[in-house]
């Protein structure tokens, strides 16, 4: 086996739990079983690299789920646990971490409060977070927080104090005296963590109750969510698939910028990312935890305008707000590659695409690393990709990239009439 690499068995009937779907649903939903299959074979495939303990896959197409299913093991199979009587496989009920897809739940609610007159995104942060004007930081707006150029993408002392990030308030004081490294309002620099801790901050200090209440409350309850939120209930904790560093070690100019990115080494984050204490804690830009069906299902009330199971949750014009495109594949200064920008979600581009090729209408988050939750209504698909390895480069990455790329030839755009 190799180092950093899963044992993966045989015959992989053995590891999977998948939804068998009927023949009707798929005819409704405009895709074939052959194509759907083809598109479980590509996770098999990555899945067969090694670097991904877990992976679930779950994918609405003109609203009934075509694909659904789970391919490995949750907890008790790492890199350097061999499968055993006490190994949790993973099935479709499985909760992974959506990580930085977090960010998109957290931005809807952030707007729904704005549609509701109970925050202005032009609000000036330091209006709701007293101290937060210090050093220059007096402009910085909820838009700029949103948009990634608030700039303080990092919570300063992470590195060497990184349970530090496990404590909201200690992050929103060291964010108050923080420095910013980039010109506010002006740079795009990434804020991996540091822009979900404010704005936790002001819908405590608007509306008394907290992000984690707010989205429960407004959001998932009405549509009937079963585990969904803002890390999981104590009792529920062992539910949580496991993250494990997985893959070769990162050469040390990558080590770095990830460094620099997150705030933390790429071990330090898979940890905290298993601790209690992450699960017990708002943490906006990272802790959204749920099963890949209720990821893909948040994404499916984004394609459907704010209307889900004739609820009506946001209105459209809301949601055409947060798909405003505030930065058009403009060099980010934290992660050092262009990205496309909507207040608080990714956007797709017709080239260069996080979601798969010819996704140039495609909004969601990517979250750390290899999980991929958007909708795209060219194509009429809600999509949520969840897996435990966290890796950046290595030989898996052809297979995730042909996963993405066959959801996208399987799920051709619909012609309209």
């Amino acid at each position: 086996m190799p180092h950093g690499r899963i044992e993966v068995p045989p015959d992989l009937a053995a590891v999977t739990a998948r939804r068998t779907i009927d023949e009707a649903t798929l005819r409704d939903a405009g895709v074939t079983r052959r194509g759907c299959d083809a598109i479980w074979r590509s996770v098999e495939r990555l899945y067969r690299t090694g670097v991904h303990p877990a992976i679930a896959l779950c994918i609405r197409r003109r609203g009934h789920v075509v694909v659904e299913g789970a391919i490995g093991h949750a907890r008790g199979h790492g890199p350097d646990e061999l499968a055993s009587e006490r190994a949790v496989l993973a099935t479709p009920s499985t909760p992974f971490g959506l990580f930085s897809a977090s960010k998109a739940v957290t931005a809807i609610a952030i707007h729904l409060l704005a549609e509701r007159g109970v925050l202005g995104l032009e609000d000036r942060v330091a209006d709701h977070v007293p101290g937060f004007e210090r050093h220059g930081k007096g402009a910085v707006t909820i838009a700029h927080l949103l948009t990634h150029r608030a700039g303080v993408p990092r919570v300063p002392g992470s590195l060497t104090e990184p349970d530090i990030l496990l404590d909201p308030e200690a992050c929103v004081a060291r964010l108050c005296d923080a420095r910013p490294t980039h010109p506010p309002g002006r740079t795009l620099a990434y804020h991996a963590l540091a822009g979900g801790y404010l704005l936790g901050a002001i819908v405590k200090r608007i509306t008394g109750r907290t992000l984690a209440e707010v989205l429960r409350r407004e959001i998932l309850d009405p549509l009937g969510f079963d585990l969904m939120g803002y890390g999981v209930p104590r009792e529920r904790e062992d539910e949580v698939a496991v993250n494990y560093v997985t893959g070769r070690k990162m050469p040390l100019p990558v080590a770095f910028l990830t460094r620099r990115a997150l705030g933390l080494t790429w071990e330090q984050a898979t940890r905290l990312s298993n601790d209690p204490r992450f699960y017990r804690r708002v943490i906006p830009s990272a802790n959204v935890i749920g099963t890949a069906n209720e990821a893909s299902r948040f994404f499916e009330l984004l394609l459907r305008g704010g209307e889900l199971d004739g609820k009506r949750i946001l209105a459209a014009r809301t949601l055409e707000r947060a798909r405003v495109e505030t930065a058009y594949l403009e060099p980010d200064r934290v992660l050092v590659w262009p990205v496309r920008y909507g207040q608080g979600l990714i956007l797709g581009a017709p080239l260069i695409s996080p979601f798969g090729p010819g996704l140039g209408r495609a909004f969601g988050h990517i979250g750390f690393m290899n999980v991929f939750c958007y909708a795209d209504p060219e194509r009429d698909i809600a999509v949520s990709l969840m897996t435990t390895g966290k890796i950046l480069f290595d030989t898996h990455l052809p297979f995730l990239v042909a996963v993405l790329w066959r959801i996208a030839r399987h799920c051709e755009p619909i012609r309209q009439a």
